[in-house]
This record gives structure tokens, sequence and C-alpha cells, in this order.
């Protein structure tokens, strides 16, 4: 069950949420209003979150080039980079 706080509490009870975010790691989302309009959450599970959405997208990058054919084994691609790093010395 989400936590929903009104964004009153963001000033008045600014340390009882920071405190909540960083031993529940999930956000609170604040209401204005009476309606949604944020969600906050530790730096350390928006790091988490952002991470996971990189790593969504090299999946799919990844799924896309074997799709379309542009893959090679990984034999070849190691042969490739130590013939880069013998041409480098």
């Amino acid at each position: 069950m989400p936590t929903i706080r009104p964004s009153s509490d963001l000033r008045n009870k600014y340390n009882e949420i920071s405190e909540f975010c960083h031993s529940y790691s999930e956000p609170i989302f604040i209401t204005k209003n009476g309606k949604g309009d944020l969600a906050v959450m530790s730096i350390q599970v928006y790091e988490k979150l952002i991470g996971r959405f990189d790593l969504y997208r090299l999946l799919d990058e990844g799924l896309t080039a074997e799709k379309e054919g542009r893959t090679r084994s990984f034999h070849e691609a190691v042969d490739d980079l130590r013939k880069t790093l013998k041409t480098d010395v």
C-alpha cells in the first residue's frame, strides 16, 4: 500500500518523511489539494531506479541488434579487441 501524505508535511514533517524514505526504500506520494502531485524518494532509491532503466535500455538495444543481425560472436569480439590492443601498444 503506497504511503500518501499532504504537501504540508514536506514543510512541517520533513525529517519524518526523509527517515521513512531511507528506512523503507520506497517513495512517498505527496498530494496537493487532495490530488497526486509528487513522488518523494531517497537518492539511493532514485539512482537504483535509474540504473534499472539504463539496464533495460541496453538490453533492448541488444535484442534489437540481434533481430537486425548486427551481432557477432563473443570470440570474434575478443579477437578484435586483442588486435586493437596489440596495435595501440
